[in-house]
């Protein structure tokens, strides 16, 4: 019985669920998605591709998708620099090809890629040496979540073309106004606590240094971006607790209260950290507007 004429876009729908299937090309084409672009059994495949006079059908087509993958590692590879310095090549290609087979691509942007590789790697990690004590496997989910972070705050939303806040403008408010205001961060900001200071590690790692893991430290970090430069700071845990308030749309009086009531600084010193502490962040754009409503 004569072969029923192919389309161009069944074709193309074929490879691609067979190319991209994380496992063996047989099973690629056995596979839900490329039966119903084509219904083909294992050894009708040179109906589709044929052979060539120096390779078979499967390993022609094999070729593609060993190319689809190492690019998809490459691009791993490219956001977490660092994370292969803790693993090593092996282990963190080895980590990758799990990954991909259990979050395929489905964006249209390789952007995406790795955006759920640092909880991958939380699900998947070995077991930990203490159990109440972080050790090197939260220090390597530290460093995935850091990079892929640093990611997303460049890739996102910024603030490049917007009128910023001026210490002047805040300067105007009456003190009867401060209490009530809700302050307006920027949408590249971000926060983050962290058992290791992996912000460290990442940067002697992009430095081109070989460093070693470091031992555990609280670490917590504010991260912005300023014309299209991500920057990152170590900041007090003071500073972290009154700055989720006020990312959360707590008014200052009441988000100073929480600080208060949590006695991480001694009264005496409160006013002038808090004068210090506005003043900073205007100035490096964390802050960026605010309402009275």
């Amino acid at each position: 019985m004569s072969q029923q004429p192919r389309h161009l876009d069944q074709i193309q729908r074929w490879m691609q669920a067979v190319i991209t299937w994380p496992g063996e090309i047989q099973d690629g084409i056995a596979s839900e998605d490329a039966q119903s672009a084509i219904p083909l059994n294992p050894d009708e495949l040179e109906t589709v591709i044929t052979r060539s006079s120096q390779l078979t059908s499967q390993e022609r087509i094999g070729i593609y998708a060993n190319a689809y993958y190492a690019r998809l590692l490459e691009c791993l590879s490219e956001e977490y620099p660092a994370l292969i310095a803790v693993l090593g090549e092996t282990a963190f290609g080895a980590f990758c090809m799990q990954y991909l087979q259990s979050c395929p691509s489905t964006s249209y942007t390789l952007g995406d890629l790795g955006a759920q590789f640092p909880e991958f790697l939380s699900e998947n990690r070995p077991a930990r040496e203490q159990t109440d004590e972080p050790d090197w496997t939260d220090f390597l989910v530290e460093v995935a979540t850091l990079e892929r972070l640093y990611s997303e705050v460049f890739d996102g939303p910024g603030i490049e073309q917007t009128p910023l806040l001026t210490p002047e403008k805040l300067n105007s408010l009456s003190p009867e106004e401060w209490p009530e205001l809700k302050l307006q961060l920027a949408p590249c900001f971000r926060l983050c606590r962290f058992h290791y200071p992996a912000h460290e590690f990442i940067t002697s790692v992009r430095k081109a240094e070989e460093p070693a893991i470091p031992a555990p430290q609280t670490t917590w970090l504010a991260i912005t971006r300023r014309n299209f430069i991500v920057r990152r700071e170590s900041i007090s845990e003071p500073e972290y607790l009154l700055l989720s308030q006020l990312q959360e749309g707590v008014r200052i009086g009441e988000a100073i209260a929480v600080l208060v009531e949590a006695k991480l600084l001694d009264p005496e010193d409160l006013v002038a950290h808090l004068h210090e502490w506005f003043r900073h962040w205007t100035a490096a754009a964390f802050i960026i507007g605010f309402t009275t409503e």
